[in-house]
């Protein structure tokens, strides 16, 4: 039988590398030269193959020959093939057009009820008599609409649902949209500002959550189907944690219980799916998920997409002496802080916008409230130009010099008790440091690792490419962040440098080593296993154990070893170093610095649009009651969604992207770097509505009728096709680009009619997702793969299941 399996397989690489023979002994990578684009192909034409049993991207690496995958295969159990997944149900057009109407009526209400709430009390504000009489009122109308927001949410939800029981219900539906909004005035109000706060875990059980004693919430990700979400006394979770309570599927919106017992530990960028429970004292590690009905025993400590039984420790920190009242005490200062400060200065801030600035006659002629005066215009285009420049100036500094400041308090390596002045300053310093703006300006360019290291980064002696950095690279404290000299990152690094327990933190210095290239969407823990000279792929789990890995690729999660490189990646090398790279550099550089002045004009003329139409609002709201201001709402909506789509258009000169396989000093890329770098994202708030796909259709996506997208992300637009009723849960993202070391791959990918892709999956460029398969959740679709029909994969990387 293994000669058998090894001439079929060998005769269906040959077919694909092009070869007439393919000895049993060559190694695929090494004396083959294929990549993994290649063996992706490679598998998706044994799995057609019905003598053949199916061979995963995992398989290939683990046997790298002919020889040693044919007898791998034949000595694996026999796995008993997946049913075929029910074709989704016939969407209804008139059931999707309805509900559209009826979310942009909720929306609309909503915008008008704030307009005139905002304008009507920002002038009763200003009607007070000197500062004192000005403040009182700031705090009374700033609390008032403080607790509104936050408990509007609570009202919709037992007024509209009543308790979340587990159903199942179509999309597009009169159930949907009670579904839907009361999600979207979840993720509208001020709470999840709260993550990691006492408070946070209060709020949730006023929605029905049932939350013990000393629980630690760190994620931002408010879940839906409260009623359902049990989690024990002395649990921690950590940042970028889902556990919604609900899965979009098939068309379809499932509820169902998330169930987490006492003293268990959740990692950062995991996913807990409907049906899932965690016993007593058990742990999931980063980058690992639950899949529906997966339950982790009392005691175990589990990881990897999806988890399986691990020997890891990943609660790293002892616990220190938190007691109930410092909790209170310190839920408290919170609330009083946001109150009596922050709420306070938030309304002067805008009082000084909406009344007193336009009344700044004497700055042009007693006409600038006239619309049709030029010297409206001019006003609103002065005060635009200072704010943006206060906010340029002011950001800067605020993000570089107050962290520091502060830096000193914390000590590396000491455990602190949750919820006290080290606690407060440890959050203090991971927002201000994060702030998205200037990654954004400076990421994909040389001039990133400046501000880097004005953050307080610690970049050893740096070997400039021109992308060392994307736009998204986030981290606990900058102060304790080492990337050794070499080191390129793509996009998404989330440096995992401070320790929680449910009592306790500690911030810890993590080290990426020198030399590594790391794909996106990594979280780095401190402790990290992983030395110099590393591929850390896409998505990949980064051990906190076993040797340090060198010199070799990781895959996965748990991760596994790869090829550091393969032939493909190297045929760039010679722009990377000598003269080339100095002359690519160049050039790379001045194009880049371009697209930051592009990046920055850009946002200062919608900053100017938007102040035009906000003055306008006030200047027309004396008359109406407050109801333009409402208005105005909707219209910046309307106007910063039009506008950045056709930046985006015309920056793509109102043509498709073709696949691209180019160094990342070809000037293609460059190009294509502005491209990521200039759009602005607005499309949250069309989460879960029709509108979405009207934003995609005007982007370039290829979209079929009724596509339900319920948070997608699709980075490059024109190269993606979704077919009829296909389902995007939230969190998913669709990237149709890769850029390993000094390389940059783009190519198509295909969604099938009635797909779905789970909530925090990642496909990648080259795949085809066939008409109703299924991708789990969390799971990371490779490039290249072909996923049938009607098949499930999950997984990372994903295979059939």
């Amino acid at each position: 039988m293994a000669n058998g399996t090894e001439r079929v397989l060998a005769e269906v690489l040959a077919g694909v590398v092009r070869v007439d023979h393919v000895p049993p002994d060559s190694h695929f990578f090494d004396d083959l030269c294929a990549n993994s684009l290649v063996m992706a192909h490679f598998c998706a034409r044994v799995r057609k193959n019905a003598d053949l049993p199916a061979v995963s991207m995992k398989d290939v690496y683990g046997h790298p020959t002919i020889r040693s995958l044919a007898a791998a295969l034949d000595e694996a159990p026999v796995v008993k093939k997946a049913e075929a997944q029910p074709p989704p149900p016939p969407g209804s057009t008139a059931r999707y057009v309805t509900c559209g109407a009826l979310q942009l009526l909720a929306f609309a209400l909503y915008c008008v009820g704030a307009g005139v709430l905002t304008a009507r009390g920002v002038a009763w504000v200003s009607a007070g008599a000197g500062v004192a009489d000005v403040y009182a009122r700031s705090v009374l109308f700033g609390g008032a609409v403080f607790l509104g927001t936050c408990l509007v949410p609570v009202a919709a939800k037992w007024l509209l649902v009543g308790r979340w029981r587990e159903t199942e219900f179509p999309v597009w539906s009169l159930a949907y949209v009670r579904f839907w909004l009361v999600k979207s005035l979840l993720h509208a109000n001020p709470m999840a500002l709260f993550a990691g706060n006492p408070i946070f875990v209060l709020y949730l059980r006023m929605l029905g959550a049932k939350i013990g004693p000393r629980v630690t919430i760190l994620s931002h990700s408010l879940p839906v189907c409260t009623d359902l979400l049990t989690i024990g006394a002395d649990t921690v979770i950590r940042k970028e944690a889902y556990f919604l309570g609900y899965r979009a599927h098939a068309g379809a919106i499932r509820t169902g219980p998330v169930t987490i017992g006492r003293d268990v530990f959740i990692g950062e960028k995991t996913v807990l799916d409907i049906g899932t429970s965690m016993g007593d004292g058990s742990q999931l590690g980063h980058a690992s998920a639950l899949y529906d009905g997966a339950s982790v025993p009392a005691g175990q400590r589990w990881h990897g997409s999806p988890a399986e039984r691990t020997d890891v420790d990943y609660v790293r920190v002892p616990a220190a002496d938190c007691s109930t009242t410092r909790r209170a005490l310190y839920a408290l200062g919170s609330v009083l802080q946001t109150l009596l400060v922050v709420v306070p200065l938030t309304i002067g801030g805008t009082r000084l916008l909406l009344i007193e600035l336009p009344s700044i006659d004497t700055l042009l002629s007693p006409d600038t409230h006239d619309l049709a005066s030029p010297a409206f215009y001019v006003e609103a285009l002065g005060l635009s130009i200072a704010g943006f420049l206060a906010f340029l100036v002011i950001g800067l500094a605020a993000v570089t010099l107050l962290p520091r400041a502060l830096a000193p308090i914390l000590r590396p390596d000491r455990t602190y008790p949750l919820y006290g002045l080290h606690y407060s300053v440890q959050r203090t310093i991971a927002r201000m440091t994060n702030l998205k703006f200037f990654k954004w300006l400076s990421g994909d360019s040389s001039y990133i690792v400046h501000y880097l290291r004005a953050l307080g980064y610690d970049l050893s002696q740096v070997e400039q490419t021109g992308s060392n950095f994307g736009t998204e690279v986030q981290h606990e404290t900058p102060y304790l962040a080492k990337v050794g000299s070499g080191t390129m990152v793509a996009d998404g690094l989330s440096i995992v440098n401070a320790d929680y327990s449910a009592t306790s933190f500690r911030v810890a210095r993590a080290s990426i080593g020198a030399h590594n290239f790391l794909g996106n969407h990594i979280a780095y823990p401190a402790g990290g296993r992983t030395g110099e000279n590393c591929l850390l792929a896409t998505k990949v789990m980064i051990p906190l154990d076993g040797p340090v890995r060198e010199g070799v690729g990781l895959l996965g999660s748990p991760p596994f070893e790869i090829p550091r490189t393969v032939e493909r990646d190297t045929r760039f090398d010679h722009l990377r170093e000598g003269e080339e790279l100095r002359r690519g550099l160049a050039a790379k550089n001045r194009h880049n610095l371009h697209t930051m002045g592009l990046f920055l004009f850009l946002r200062w003329l919608h900053w100017f649009a938007l102040t035009v139409i906000g003055f306008a609002a006030v200047d027309l709201y004396e008359r109406a009651w407050g109801l333009p201001v409402g208005a105005a709402l909707v219209a910046m909506l309307a106007f910063s969604t039009g506008y950045y789509i056709l930046v985006e258009r015309i920056i793509c000169r109102f043509r498709p992207l073709v696949p691209q396989l180019v160094s990342i000093y070809d000037p293609y890329f460059r190009w294509h770097e502005r491209l990521w770098k200039t759009p602005d994202n607005h499309l949250a708030v069309f989460n879960g509505t029709p509108f979405k796909n009207v934003v995609w259709h005007l982007l370039g996506v290829r979209l079929g009728r009724r596509v339900f997208d319920d948070g997608a992300s699709i980075t490059e637009r024109t190269l993606v096709t979704i077919g009829d009723d296909a389902t995007l849960a939230a969190h998913t993202k669709v990237q149709a680009h890769s850029q390993e070391d000094g390389t940059f791959k783009s190519d198509r990918i295909t969604i099938g009619a009635g797909a779905t892709v789970g909530t925090g999956a990642l496909v990648h460029y080259g795949v085809t997702l066939g008409d109703g398969a299924v991708l789990a959740p969390d799971s990371f679709l490779m490039k290249g793969e072909q996923v049938p029909p009607r098949a499930l994969w999950g997984g990372n990387p994903a295979t059939g299941r």
